[in-house]
């Protein structure tokens, strides 16, 4: 009896142990998606886009899972799938990569610097903002490598449910002019098919994520010097996933609660934007709401930056040295780093470019990325539903017969968006 607890114990010991790359996914995925997105399509459309952010979130559940299923079942991340897979699906993924991790990395900082700036007030441009949050991500990734970004992303991805659950209750409790009386813009137009599919392609967060998660999965294990199993990946995905998909719901009810029906024209400079947002917050709830709302804000775009300026550098260090290299695990480790620690500086460095000339004007990078991250979710998805299917998978970890329906029927709606989004644009 007593080595039966014990058993159970260290069984749930070592499921503990592996929780943390769901956190890291939950802090990418809250960010422009989240405080942007979600919250503009309530501002703008009230109730009728709730839809939208639910079939996003449920049409890319399996796609994201396979990255830390794949892991758990061949010890392998997705980019080493993608090669196994052939030249097509691999190249294809490195173009995907590289056309948008720059625009990406800079429309997550760039909103990320208004919202400094609207927190702090020291009076610095978007750009100077920028560029001290770039070098505050990038000490904390060197020196605190993986361990540093496992551990401060639990904390924030903790801070911002409390801090964005806290801000709902509070609109909650505000009377407000009945939105039946409010008129809601056509959903039939340019501008708002233009805007659903920018909505949809990031919520609650690119199907590229998915090589991410299994890259740090992956780290996780090794970390820990144990094989993960498929239970504790589908644990630790879940509670990142979910928490992502609830703080999107809690961002798009701001949305409606507190600005639909307001008339207000957000801008398309960030610190503008940043104001506006934090000021109409203020004028519904009340000014103490304000540092809330700015606190809430502001960790949510952190948390995106810190780890998609950890994700690209981990992706191009596989894809210059990838793990399947005959060179002994060490070795592979130490270049890998080198190769990490070159491109954690030429990314920001490449994005700053882009916020330079584009003059802090960041839903132009958003729509752009987002319009793209769309565009490429069935392609990624495919990809991953066959690496998770394959002969390489152990049979008990492939997904069963009735995932595997729900799988196809996600697809099947990932392609029917896109169809209907070049149709329109390309044919109407």
């Amino acid at each position: 009896m007593e080595s039966q607890q014990i058993a159970k114990r260290t069984k749930k010991t070592s499921i503990l142990k592996n929780i943390g790359p769901g956190f890291l996914l939950a802090g990418a995925a809250i960010g422009v998606s989240h405080l942007v997105q979600s919250t503009r399509a309530g501002a703008d459309y009230g109730y009728i886009l709730i839809w939208a952010l639910l079939l996003a979130c449920i049409s890319k559940y399996p796609f994201l899972e396979f990255g830390p299923r794949y892991v758990a079942g061949t010890g392998k991340h997705l980019i080493a799938g993608y090669k196994q897979l052939g030249k097509i699906p691999y190249y294809l993924f490195i173009f995907i990569t590289v056309a948008s991790m720059f625009i990406i990395q800079a429309a997550v900082t760039i909103v990320t610097a208004g919202l400094a700036e609207r927190l702090f007030n020291f009076g610095l441009s978007p750009f100077t903002w920028s560029f001290i949050i770039f070098g505050a991500s990038i000490a904390l990734l060197l020196i605190g490598k993986y361990p540093g970004l496992d551990k401060s992303m639990k904390i924030i991805v903790s801070l911002l449910t409390l801090a964005t659950l806290a801000a709902v209750c509070m609109a909650l409790g505000i009377q407000k002019e009945p939105i039946e009386t409010v008129e809601i813009p056509s959903l039939w137009t340019t501008a708002s098919l233009g805007f659903i599919i920018a909505f949809m392609g990031w919520m609650p967060i690119p199907l590229d994520a998915a090589v991410w998660h299994s890259i740090w999965t992956k780290e996780k294990a090794h970390g820990n010097n144990e094989k993960l199993s498929l239970k504790s990946a589908f644990l630790d995905f879940n509670i990142g996933y979910f928490s992502a998909c609830f703080i999107g719901i809690l961002f798009f009810l701001l949305g409606v609660l507190v600005m639909f029906g307001s008339g207000e024209s957000f801008s398309s400079n960030s610190v503008e934007f940043s104001s506006q947002l934090i000021n109409l917050y203020g004028r519904t709830l009340g000014e103490w709401s304000k540092p809330v709302i700015a606190i809430a804000a502001f960790v949510t775009m952190l948390s995106t930056v810190i780890t998609v300026t950890d994700a690209y550098p981990r992706v191009i260090s596989e894809l210059f040295h990838p793990e399947n290299s005959i060179s002994t695990e060490a070795d592979n480790r130490k270049k890998r780093w080198q190769f990490y620690r070159i491109s954690i500086f030429i990314i920001p460095i490449l994005s700053l470019a882009i916020l330079y000339n584009t003059s802090g004007s960041f839903t132009i990078l958003v729509d752009f990325a987002a319009g793209l991250s769309f565009l490429s979710a069935p392609i990624l998805a495919w990809f991953n539903y066959k690496l998770v299917t394959g002969q390489e998978m152990p049979e008990a970890d492939r997904p069963g017969k009735n995932y595997r329906i729900f799988t196809i029927i996600c697809f099947v709606m990932l392609l029917v968006f896109n169809i209907a989004y070049l149709g329109y644009n390309f044919f109407i």
